[in-house]
């Protein structure tokens, strides 16, 4: 999972170069997103996220992260619609920060804000702007700027839970085989979720560190939110459906 999944043209954020940009938005903006089937969570979002998505643990490089399943197959995200608006009611913050980024600098301890010139509400005309007349952030990129600090401290937050998770040895293969409505079939692989017979027999210790984290309830957010792998099929069957009815149509 990268971090710029779908950041075409990630440039560092400048007040001269982009003191008369700005930004437009609204909830038609996540073409982006539409063929990226799974965006990386942080711990916090997981009470809202299991409420709609599948929330699994995969490899990003040499790290593991837990993610969101927006979509079962490559290149597809359920939650986009035809008219690039987002059906469902919590949006992933990997999602929501776009098309602001924060990337590595030259020191590896240093972060720089960067932003997607390819991202379709960027213009000169209509919008929000980043910066003031005096260079100074504009009120949208001060929150994003917040919004980017607070996201960068949970995703810390989160890779110590990942960490607990793998430490412990709580972490087992998810196989699954998905069967459509249509016949196609196929599986998941590469991905984990945490084995519950595991974290049952953890040592009254380990299982408090848990506790005493809040880290326990991200646990069960996770594989509560397992049951919604039949819903995401239900998904599919919808858009099998009508890629069906279209071609019976053009006939």
């Amino acid at each position: 999972m990268a971090s710029l999944l779908f950041y075409d043209n990630p440039v560092a954020l400048n007040k001269e170069t982009h003191q008369k940009v700005k930004i437009k938005t609204g909830d038609s903006h996540f073409k982006f997103a539409k063929q990226t089937n799974s965006v990386v969570l942080a711990g916090v979002e997981f009470t809202e996220a299991a409420k709609e998505y599948p929330i699994v643990f995969a490899e990003a490089g040499e790290n593991m992260v837990p993610v969101a399943l927006l979509g079962l197959r490559n290149e597809e995200n359920l939650f986009v619609g035809s008219d690039n608006k987002w059906d469902a009611r919590y949006i992933p913050a990997f999602v929501r920060r776009y098309p602001f980024v924060l990337a590595s600098g030259a020191d590896e301890n240093q972060q720089v804000v960067c932003i997607d010139e390819s991202f379709s509400g960027f213009n000169n005309k209509d919008g929000e702007a980043l910066f003031e007349k005096d260079g100074e952030p504009a009120p949208l990129l001060k929150k994003a700027l917040e919004f980017l600090e607070e996201y960068q401290k949970q995703y810390l937050r989160t890779s110590q839970f990942v960490k607990r998770l793998r430490d412990n040895d709580l972490l087992q293969s998810l196989n699954a085989k998905i069967d459509l409505v249509d016949g196609q079939q196929f599986s998941l692989s590469g991905l984990l979720i945490v084995d519950e017979k595991k974290l049952l027999e953890l040592s009254d210790e380990k299982a408090l560190e848990f506790f005493k984290s809040g880290e326990l309830a991200w646990v069960y957010c996770h594989l509560m939110s397992l049951g919604n792998m039949s819903s995401t099929v239900d998904r599919i069957a919808k858009v099998v459906k009508k890629v069906s009815e279209k071609g019976k149509a053009k006939k």
